[in-house]
């Protein structure tokens, strides 16, 4: 659901005229509900009640401050992939101490800011990874909280270009060496194991993918225990998809369920990293019609927002639902919507039957908050 409706011919954010944002501020520009963001994140915060939790809003989704700010107040936490994320994270008010770091490529530089903030856990990825966190540790004085990244070997069934949870992708740590790896860091003197941490993919429309990795999660956490191990966190990353088109995800009520029931005997705060649930249809792109014109073999709309604002389009053929801000009855025609960037992959869709427009007519971009 969201807070994005027409009254009468003109769409409308909450209770202010999205016509009127435009002539108050110029296009393109990205127009989010507050009212749909929190609406959201107390879903799926409520979703968990019944266990020990702590929603970390994945930053790599949206990283506005404003955004950034609405959860803060709600008490959430954030999840980041640079220092640059983590400083934004700083800036919005979230507590150091709510802050998760994943991420295959962290700098030693990111990772020494990030100790001195100090953040509740590294979500290691790598052996390499884990001694460089160790290392700059010791040279701190102080103690790295990590988790381990396992990569459970489960299909998300999503786009390959958003997997990933197959022991191909270059994510995480191969779930049947990770016995190895825990052992390695429990017995570094400069880091604290606390957690096992999971992400399956982006993206994903039915709870089975994740209901499978919990459970090669809750196994793995069974068999470090018995050697001593004592795992207080279980960070099962994000993933749930939202509706661009066609798509049918579950609600976060469902996939909380569905998790809960592999939960009993864990015994850990469980650390939740939405994103795209969260925000991808709390926001909106307003771009302007500067032309039409009818090709060679195809019709065009060029607008002036481009693959640089929403770059979904062009890098996975995606599709954003596009309508008019102000409606009324009219012919519908197939065009490809394009930008005015100088290559041929700018477009925001193509082969797409919207009704027929003119040079200075608004369009939504529909479902555009995340990414």
């Amino acid at each position: 659901m969201h807070d994005f409706q027409y009254r009468g011919e003109n769409l409308f954010c909450e209770e202010v005229s999205v016509s009127d944002i435009a002539a108050s501020v110029g296009t393109p520009f990205y127009l989010y509900s507050r009212q749909t963001l929190e609406n959201h994140f107390r879903a799926f915060d409520s979703a968990f009640a019944k266990t020990d939790h702590l929603i970390c809003f994945s930053a790599k989704a949206n990283s506005n401050l404003a955004v950034l700010r609405v959860f803060v107040r709600l008490g959430g936490g954030v999840d980041v992939v640079s220092a640059g994320e983590i400083y934004r994270a700083i800036q919005a008010g979230v507590k150091p101490e709510k802050i998760v770091y994943s991420g295959v490529g962290k700098r030693a530089d990111e990772i020494e800011y990030a100790l001195k903030q100090p953040i509740l856990m590294f979500n290691i990825e790598s052996s390499q990874e884990l001694l460089v966190i160790d290392q700059i540790a010791g040279k701190l004085g102080t103690q790295a909280p990590v988790s381990l990244r396992v990569n459970p070997d489960v299909d998300p069934r999503t786009h390959p270009y958003i997997s990933t949870g197959l022991k191909k992708n270059k994510f995480g740590i191969n779930i049947q060496k990770s016995m190895d790896e825990y052992i390695l860091a429990s017995t570094l003197q400069n880091t604290n194991v606390i957690g096992v941490s999971c992400h399956i993919g982006s993206q994903l429309t039915e709870v089975g993918p994740f209901v499978e990795a919990v459970q090669r999660i809750k196994e793995l956490v069974t068999k470090l225990r018995a050697i001593g191990i004592q795992i207080r966190y279980v960070d099962l990353g994000g993933g749930l998809g939202i509706t661009y088109h066609q798509e049918e995800p579950p609600h976060p009520r469902d996939y909380a369920e569905a998790l809960m029931k592999e939960l009993p005997g864990l015994d850990c705060t469980l650390i939740l990293e939405p994103g795209r649930v969260i925000v991808g249809n709390a926001g909106i792109l307003v771009t302007k019609v500067l032309y039409t014109k009818e090709g060679g073999e195809k019709n065009f709309v060029i607008v002036d927002a481009a693959m640089n604002d929403l770059i979904r389009p062009s890098l996975y053929g995606s599709y954003q639902r596009i309508q008019p801000v102000y409606k009324e009855d009219r012919i519908e025609t197939t065009v490809d919507v394009v930008g005015p960037i100088c290559e041929s992959g700018d477009f925001l869709a193509k082969d797409r039957k919207i009704p027929r427009v003119e040079p200075g007519e608004l369009l939504a971009v529909m479902s555009a908050g995340a990414y």
